[in-house]
């Protein structure tokens, strides 16, 4: 009889465990499709807002870390756990992660820096902690750069934050800085007037600010002069290339010489006169 008695407490108790593991299954599975669905609405109106795409995203992966978090703590406290206690250690397994992931926390407030400062945005054309290239993503922790010669490299976003930031996208064009070699012999009026009409005509050189042709400097081979076109960042390398062809098709076409180091060399002879000994021309 005792045993009748205990196997039908056994049964109910079973039926009962049965039931409930049934009724949270059937729970996770609605509410996680009620979670999906809220943050398919929250991403279209935020989308609709023309909120950035990037805080979007960290607002998303926060709202769905939360609900995800009450719907486990609801299905326990559906299966009789106490889940005062269950929040207090997860507070205390929270501290004691921080403490231990400290580095993480740090890239993940530098993240969120990211987002409300904006110093850059996806897209951008930027050099940031020693890495140049185009953003690609801003992440919870790191962030993405696509370097000129296509090589992905991703960045803890603490490294980015606490470093020097250029974003060479921020304003509307960008100078392209070359230099060009004149021979002793050149009038630099007539090279600099050369070089400003033919850099003028190459595509997407803007006309305002003008392209700069000064003298910058001296050298053994004669006057440098400092070659500065202006464009938008986008145009950036075929403006620079082209400029470089420009400065050898002018020169050429202007007939200069090629430029060479000179040097006077002079010594003194037993008698104590000075002779001169003609320059002479090292190429």
């Amino acid at each position: 009889m005792k045993l009748n008695e205990i196997g039908q407490v056994a049964l109910q108790l079973l039926t009962e465990f049965g039931l409930k593991l049934v009724g949270a299954i059937l729970l996770w599975i609605i509410a996680q499709r009620l979670i999906d669905f809220a943050i398919k609405l929250i991403k279209r109106a935020f989308r609709s807002q023309n909120v950035e795409p990037t805080l979007i995203n960290y607002l998303l992966n926060i709202i769905s870390v939360t609900l995800r978090i009450v719907l486990i703590v609801a299905i326990l406290g559906f299966f009789g756990v106490e889940t005062t206690s269950f929040a207090a250690l997860l507070a205390a397994a929270g501290v004691a992660i921080g403490a231990a992931w400290g580095g993480l926390l740090a890239n993940f407030a530098a993240g969120a820096f990211l987002i409300v400062f904006r110093p850059f945005k996806v897209g951008d054309f930027i050099t940031a902690a020693g890495v140049t290239g185009t953003v690609t993503e801003i992440g919870l922790f790191t962030s993405s750069i696509n370097t000129p010669d296509n090589i992905l490299t991703i960045i803890a976003n603490n490294k980015i934050f606490s470093d020097n930031i250029q974003n060479f996208s921020a304003n509307p064009y960008r100078r392209v800085d070359l230099v060009a070699q004149l021979h002793h012999d050149v009038n630099h009026n007539d090279a600099i007037a050369r070089l400003k009409a033919k850099i003028s005509n190459i595509p997407n050189v803007l006309r305002d600010p003008a392209p700069d042709v000064e003298i910058i400097t001296f050298n053994l081979a004669g006057p440098v002069l400092a070659v500065r076109p202006y464009c938008h960042n986008d145009h950036y390398w075929q403006v620079y290339f082209d400029t470089n062809k420009a400065i050898r098709e002018t020169f050429g076409e202007a007939g200069y010489p090629v430029p060479e180091q000179r040097y006077s060399v002079s010594s003194l002879s037993s008698n104590g006169i000075e002779p001169i000994i003609p320059a002479s021309n090292i190429g």
